[in-house]
């Protein structure tokens, strides 16, 4: 592009990425949305308000041919979303091929093997988030970013803030859970966060301020390792041991109502966002989740 039709690119660029705080997305939406509109003018080296079908099409064409479907559908939603909210045209008026909708199963662990898998893990802290992971039925940013303030040790539950969607929810707290939570704390005391990163005097991350949690890539990177000690063959990584969780209450008689409000699923009736389970469905939920998880016989590392 040349000098003018940079000036004009970054002046969209501006105007999609104002909508898009307005709109209430996420950073990290707003992040992906805008970085594929960049990647598509790069592409032709071209304005996005320039493109022709066809040459959306060609586009399109090619991240098929040499990306992920998930990076296709990210690219068609930004592109959709910048027609719609900057240029004020229709998506119709660009028709981009759908990906083709896969319905794949996720390996389940068995309770002897989320047993084994706790067990051989060899770093307390490591252990611990694996356990929580599992017991309160989790999602790999939810457990990491967990904060003193969000275990209620009266009513034995835990506030699981902002997951997906911007949802909170209480969860229930396993007795055994609370009881390697404060092992684990006992080491580290940070003053905020039950999983944090760095050590003392715990340096916050300089850009956004927050304090640092543990690593993403890190705790990935042990489960399946510790999976591959354990000798368990199956595909596992953090989101199994959630994943792993609902099964085994489903197959324990915990209703699937009642397990789409613990692990926070959405729901087609428009009230779900509100509900939360009833008290005698949440009893009955939290006594099979302590007998669930007290069945672990986990060989806890000594400090």
């Amino acid at each position: 592009m040349n000098a003018n039709e940079h000036a004009r690119f970054q002046a969209l660029h501006q105007r999609y990425l104002t909508e898009l705080t307005l709109r209430g997305k996420s950073p990290k939406t707003i992040d992906l949305y805008t970085r594929c509109l960049r990647q598509v003018c790069d592409y032709f080296e071209t304005c996005p308000d320039q493109l022709s079908t066809d040459q959306l099409q060609q586009y399109f064409m090619h991240l098929v041919e040499h990306r992920s479907w998930s990076l296709v559908k990210i690219a068609r939603n930004a592109l959709q979303s910048f027609y719609q909210y900057v240029l004020g045209k229709p998506w119709e008026y660009v028709p981009i091929v759908k990906a083709p909708k896969v319905q794949t199963l996720q390996d389940v662990l068995s309770l002897k093997e989320v047993e084994r898998l706790i067990s051989r893990t060899r770093k307390l802290s490591y252990q611990v988030y694996f356990l929580t992971t599992y017991s309160l039925g989790l999602r790999l940013s939810e457990s990491l970013n967990l904060t003193i303030a969000d275990v209620d040790s009266h009513l034995m539950r835990v506030h699981v803030r902002c997951g997906k969607g911007k949802k909170d929810r209480f969860v229930p707290l396993p007795l055994m859970t609370l009881k390697a939570l404060r092992r684990y704390w006992a080491t580290h005391r940070h003053p905020d966060l039950l999983f944090p990163g760095w050590h003392p005097p715990y340096a916050s991350v300089a850009t956004s301020g927050k304090p640092r949690v543990m690593a993403r890539g890190g705790v990935q990177k042990a489960i399946k390792q510790v999976a591959l000690d354990c000798g368990i063959r199956k595909h596992v990584h953090i989101h199994s041991l959630r994943h792993s969780f609902a099964t085994h209450l489903l197959e324990n008689g915990v209703n699937l109502r009642s397990i789409q409000t613990l692990l926070g699923h959405a729901s087609p009736v428009t009230t779900a966002r509100y509900t939360r389970m009833t008290h005698e469905a949440q009893q009955n939920s939290a006594l099979m989740i302590n007998a669930l998880v007290e069945r672990l016989q986990v060989d806890w590392v000594t400090q």
